[in-house]
């Protein structure tokens, strides 16, 4: 699947992202209906797509997925980052050490 794209940035240097719409030229026309929920998702595959832990398939149910009949398959998640508030990363942070601790143990 070829939806790597690049852009140039303010500074002159150059970027790449995986482009949606160059993924609905390839045969999913209704990736813009998809919800913003499972288009994020559908992005992180492209991103990661390994052929090992996430496959062109994995891909490609995800963007044949239709709310009314979901399927039976599953979907390959890999965490980039975790977005909290402010207030909520300490506990975090501690919650996080009992359970390392908890494993060590």
């Amino acid at each position: 699947m070829d939806t790597l794209r690049t852009f140039r940035t303010g500074s002159g240097s150059e970027g790449k992202f995986h482009s949606l719409p160059a993924l609905a030229e390839q045969g999913f026309p209704n990736l813009s209906r998809l919800p913003v929920s499972i288009r994020i998702v559908l992005e992180s595959l492209l991103r990661n797509n390994d052929g090992l832990k996430v496959t062109e398939g994995d891909i490609r149910n995800l963007a044949a997925y239709h709310a009314a009949s979901p399927g039976d398959f599953e979907i390959p998640f890999v965490v980039a980052r975790i977005v909290l508030q402010d207030f909520t990363g300490v506990p975090l942070l501690v919650d996080l050490a009992a359970m390392r601790s908890a494993v060590h143990g």
